[in-house]
């Protein structure tokens, strides 16, 4: 059993006793140099710094440890609030791991700012990229950014004046909770300067009315090279394809990655992994990514079926491209767990007599979708044709 405590940046004097007595009687105390070093020495006491890389030493420092001994790791307020109580219990199991907490920094951040927790949303860039911020800009919008070191409040500043955002209100916290607890004001584009390593921003969004998580965001927010999955037809696959918390989707011949991206967008929680055999639409995908805010989209160079070899499982799979090539629907639904949602397109003869055959074998919902809009016509404004297209879709049983 690891017992993890969570203390603040006020010091030792300020943990409180009942944590004080666990950490001085532990045989083994783990934590970061500045956490072990806030810790009086005792005595007999083995200590250990948290390994470089984290994740990939864990394993080696965790299985040295004693079992029948007590093991404390110290963290920063709150160990379930980005912090390594989180990891520990994913690599050791919920019963092998104590949480005792502390005041954690976004509890601290929201008092500072007075914002109560329903009114605001808290992102961790704690070793991620701050493009994730970008999926929660809105007009009023107010977020609290856990940083991941000093450098992250200017990124911050950059991606809201190219997002729009400039005229946003940024506040650093610095080493909240200690005697030298900082806070300083600015727009995101008037930020210049140093900030504390140890720091929140609380950004009170100002801008521009932003894209909404609802499917079907408009064409031109995705860089592309004409293989896109246009907004209307993005909106039907969507709400068949059903994106719920914690799931991860196949976008199988992703061209601009749209359909994965804004499976992605649904909820923070969601995954994509996104089969491209073109280098260049492959990098594409990316940068739409992260534009957009979801920039841990996983991208696959590759052809289906082979990319698909050793992929995470999916919970939904959407083919825009390549149904006809043999193996690809098929490698698809042998993937396809109970409950699972498949989406394919076709705009060509050849996969429309595929999509009726695994409508007529298979069952689930076949539909055709035409979509005209409008077009000048001389001085008159007429209706444009898209390329029909047929749609299959199917839910496995549960």
């Amino acid at each position: 059993m690891i017992v993890v405590v969570g203390i603040g940046a006020g010091g030792w004097d300020e943990i409180p006793v009942r944590h004080q007595q666990l950490i001085r009687e532990s045989a083994v105390l783990l934590g970061g140099k500045r956490h072990l070093d806030l810790v009086p020495d005792v005595s007999g006491q083995r200590r250990e710094a948290w390994p470089s890389p984290l994740r990939e030493g864990l394993p080696t420092l965790l299985g040295s440890l004693p079992t029948d001994a007590t093991v404390v790791a110290l963290a920063s307020g709150d160990p379930l609030v980005s912090g390594i109580g989180t990891t520990l219990i994913s690599l050791l199991g919920r019963e092998n791991v104590r949480i005792e907490p502390a005041v954690s920094s976004v509890a601290l951040a929201r008092a500072r700012m007075g914002w109560p927790a329903e009114s605001c949303v808290a992102v961790s860039l704690v070793g991620r990229d701050v493009s994730l911020v970008a999926r929660e800009l809105a007009p009023g919008r107010r977020i609290l950014a856990l940083s991941s070191d000093e450098s992250t409040p200017a990124s911050i500043a950059n991606l809201l004046v190219t997002a729009g955002f400039g005229a946003s209100t940024m506040t650093v916290l610095g080493d909240l909770g200690a005697e030298a607890e900082t806070a300083r004001t600015a727009t995101a584009s008037a930020w210049d300067g140093e900030s504390p390593r140890l720091n929140i921003v609380a950004i009170d969004c100002t801008g521009a009315p932003a894209l909404g998580w609802t499917a079907g965001l408009p064409d031109d927010v995705f860089e592309n090279d004409g293989q896109l999955t246009k907004r209307d037809l993005r909106a039907s696959a969507l709400a068949r394809l059903a994106p719920t918390p914690g799931e991860r989707l196949w976008d199988v011949g992703a061209g601009a990655g749209s359909v994965g991206i804004e499976w992605m967008r649904a909820h923070p929680s969601c995954t994509t992994t996104a089969v491209e055999a073109s280098p260049e639409r492959a990098a594409r995908i990316a940068r739409n990514a992260a534009r957009l805010g979801v920039p841990g989209l996983h991208v696959v160079e590759g052809r289906a079926p082979d990319a698909l070899a050793g992929l995470p499982a999916p919970d939904a799979i959407f083919i825009g491209g390549g149904a006809t090539r043999p193996g690809v629907v098929d490698a698809c639904l042998a993937a396809l767990p109970p409950g699972g949602r498949i989406v394919v397109h076709g705009v060509t003869l050849e996969t429309e007599q595929l999509l009726a055959g695994l409508y007529k074998n298979r069952g689930g919902e076949l539909t055709r979708i035409a979509v005209e809009t409008t077009s000048s016509i001389g001085s008159f404004t007429g209706w444009t044709p898209a390329r029909t297209v047929t749609q299959w879709a199917f839910a496995a049983n549960p």
